[in-house]
């Protein structure tokens, strides 16, 4: 029965009732620069749409640029003064992930903001174009190689502008219902044993600890630049719309608990934009204030195992 208490406005004001734009509300964004992936549809969109609303210059990272330039084009309709950029990324890909940044950096862009946040849930067992568990791959390597090679960037932005960076990692609940032992670091892409429900939630476990270490490495740096991630809330979906009477009736008192796509998009524009999150560092949000991740979070030996595997995976240097 937690969710019921969830409904009561936190320590920050908000609850899981408040929306992207009453989270948000008074909030100057002008001369901030935004990344935010996944935001051609769903809490992602929502996302760049409140940022843009509050004068953020948002860049939108899409696969199908196509369809990218369309969300664009309905942003801007209702807020004109909206200031969006659509660039092509597939997270699946470590190449498009490096090529993106080559761009993005070679465009002399400043970066004040970062948000994790596109994913995919529960596939098949498939394989990326780099032999990588497709979830793993796209949920958590691709962020993970995506923000070592901006953070270069997002270091300079805020040592110029003296205002304090921040990334957004959006994890999910589920996080805790990832294997029992974590990350299978031994059988990523073990065919036999894999669960799709699992490797996703193991998907969402590998943000929250990326999340963990850099802000760990961060703050021993000494760098203005902030990380936090997030459970955006479970959001409305016609998932069982087919599956018969007692399904729908079940359905339907399910879907009253649910968040809509402006109460998910939420805590994720309160970590981005908030005043009151300034300095905060290393937790994990839910309902737009600081909650409880998974056990393995706290777990600082299988932290760093996931940043060296991450490291490997991706051939990259260390922070």
């Amino acid at each position: 029965m937690t969710w019921i208490f969830s409904l009561f406005n936190g320590p920050s004001g908000f609850s899981a009732n408040s929306k992207a734009e009453d989270v948000t509300n008074g909030i100057d964004g002008a001369g901030l620069t935004a990344i935010v992936t996944g935001a051609s549809s769903g809490i992602g969109l929502e996302t760049a749409r409140v940022l843009a609303l509050r004068g953020v210059h948002v860049v939108m990272p899409v696969r199908n640029v196509e369809l990218g330039q369309k969300v664009k084009a309905s942003i801007c309709e209702k807020i004109p003064n909206a200031k969006i950029d659509v660039m092509e990324l597939d997270l699946s890909s470590q190449a498009s992930v490096r090529d993106f940044a080559s761009q993005y950096i070679s465009k002399d862009l400043p970066l004040n903001i970062l948000i994790l946040n596109a994913g995919i849930m529960s596939p098949p067992f498939t394989l990326s174009k780099d032999n990588i568990e497709l979830q793993f791959a796209t949920n958590h390597i691709g962020h993970f190689l995506l923000t070592n090679l901006l953070l270069d960037t997002m270091k300079k932005t805020s040592s110029k502008t003296q205002k304090e960076g921040r990334i957004v990692v959006v994890s999910s609940e589920l996080q805790k219902m990832a294997y029992p032992e974590g990350i299978r670091f031994d059988k990523i892409n073990d065919e036999k044993s894999y669960s799709a429900f699992h490797a996703y939630g193991q998907s969402k476990l590998a943000n929250a600890l990326h999340a963990k270490e850099l802000s760990r490495c961060l703050k021993e740096e000494g760098v203005n630049v902030s990380v936090n991630s997030l459970h955006p809330g479970v959001i409305k979906t016609n998932l069982l719309r087919n599956q018969g009477f007692v399904a729908s009736i079940l359905s339907k008192i399910a879907f009253s608990l649910l968040k809509n796509i402006p109460q998910g998009a939420a805590t994720t524009c309160y970590v981005a934009l908030h005043p009151q999150v300034k300095g905060v560092s290393g937790e994990y949000f839910a309902d737009c204030n600081i909650s409880k991740a998974s056990k393995y979070v706290d777990d600082s030996e299988m932290v760093k195992k996931l940043w060296d595997f991450s490291l490997e995976l991706t051939e990259s240097r260390r922070l």
